[in-house]
């Protein structure tokens, strides 16, 4: 799991070797884990406890909240090698994605209040903007957060909400002015969404479990808001304006779907390779030696090994501080690729392994819904073509 060319500075060489000496420890207990993921559905909280003694939720929080400050790479590169041993953490990524909103446009007192707990370990963190009517075009969605003496009411409903029930709190995007006003206005689409930092037990917030698969360790859920208050001091950022803290959220979001990704195709390419050495079908030859298996596994090693590059490049731009705009093309690019090869590599490998493929010991299938789910969520990626057509080759916009 190293990118060829890609300077890691000793620090985080130091992190990916610490990272690994921890996965290697834990190997006897995987195959606990995979029952734990793949059968119960429920992540296993000893693996969350693991990553918050390395200090690897502490990776984007400053040193002056108890945090290392090391970045958003040393998260992409944990999360990355996790993710290789089959134990990729979807709460991790929206836990870090949430703390960046925080970190970028939250306040002292804010900060004081979240970002030492989020660096133990100790507040993990949902994200609420999809409706059930609002999915890829966000702009559109209606859950409204009104104004109620010093604070908001909170009403509306979310859809695909991951680990509600694994959370303290989520981050919540509502608007504090309707669209429609906002349309009727003449202002931009983007203008009127606030952010709110809500607490998962408050009053009038319940859920519903949605019947989902693809975020094996965790559920998906309807989160229904009936006058949820919330106290001003929970707004992240300006009111109406709180999308230039959300698109560093969501660039976030994207370099550590690609790092979850990278460590499924490593996953995926090294249980292949393996099975093809060993098995043998026709005489001694192993079917590693047929072009017909070996070539599409090492196509998906070239492609790998550029998604690599691309990440740990969106995540070095990210942590420069360069601008959202240009930091968004480099994860639009490394998401997509990332995503795309992941589930190809699944695929191969369970070919690979023929009908041992689909037997649940060797782990494959069981991943294969989560590769494909990458594909659409948490932006499809048509829209990732969309983004990277209109910013990197100046060609119209089609919506």
């Amino acid at each position: 799991m190293t990118a060829q060319g890609f300077a890691l500075s000793e620090e985080h060489r130091m992190v990916r070797a610490t990272v690994e000496e921890l996965l290697h420890r834990l190997r006897p207990q995987r195959e606990a884990y995979f029952h734990a993921i793949f059968d119960e559905m429920y992540f296993p909280d000893e693996l969350w406890d693991r990553m918050a003694e390395l200090g690897l939720f502490g990776a984007l929080v400053p040193e002056e909240y108890g945090g290392t400050g090391l970045g958003l790479l040393t998260m992409t590169i944990a999360l990355e090698a996790f993710a290789s041993e089959g134990l990729g953490n979807t709460m991790a990524m929206v836990t870090a994605m949430d703390t960046m909103a925080i970190v970028r446009a939250g306040t002292p007192e804010q900060k004081r209040r979240w970002l030492p707990d989020i660096a133990a370990g100790k507040l993990c963190l949902a994200f609420a903007i999809t409706e059930p009517d609002a999915g890829t075009n966000s702009f559109r969605i209606s859950t409204l957060a009104r104004r109620d003496g010093d604070g908001y009411r909170l009403s509306g409903q979310k859809a695909w909400i991951t680990g509600v029930d694994r959370s303290q709190a989520m981050l919540v995007v509502a608007r504090t002015i309707p669209y429609e006003e906002v349309i009727a206005r003449g202002l931009p689409p983007r203008h009127g969404l606030s952010l709110f930092m809500v607490d998962t037990q408050a009053p009038g917030l319940t859920v519903q479990p949605m019947d989902t698969v693809g975020i094996e360790g965790f559920r998906q859920f309807f989160v229904f808001f009936d006058e949820v208050p919330v106290p001003e001091r929970d707004r992240i950022g300006p009111e109406h304006e709180g999308l230039a803290a959300l698109f560093d959220a969501l660039n976030a979001e994207r370099i550590l779907t690609a790092a979850l990704c990278l460590g499924m195709t490593e996953f995926a390419l090294r249980q292949a390779a393996e099975y093809a050495r060993e098995r043998r079908i026709f005489g001694d030859t192993p079917i590693g030696a047929y072009q017909a298996v070996q070539h599409p596994l090492a196509r998906l090693t070239v492609l790998q090994e550029a998604a690599r590059l691309l990440t740990y490049q969106a995540a070095t731009a990210f942590d420069q501080g360069l601008p959202s705009r240009q930091v968004g093309l480099q994860a639009a690019m490394a998401k997509y690729l990332a995503s795309e090869i992941a589930f190809e590599a699944l695929d191969r490998a369970i070919q690979t392994h023929g009908g041992n493929g689909f037997v649940k010991g060797y782990h494959l299938i069981q991943m294969l819904a989560p590769a494909r789910l990458f594909k659409t969520a948490p932006i499809n990626n048509e829209m990732l073509l969309n983004y990277i057509a209109e910013h990197a080759l100046g060609l119209p916009r089609s919506y």
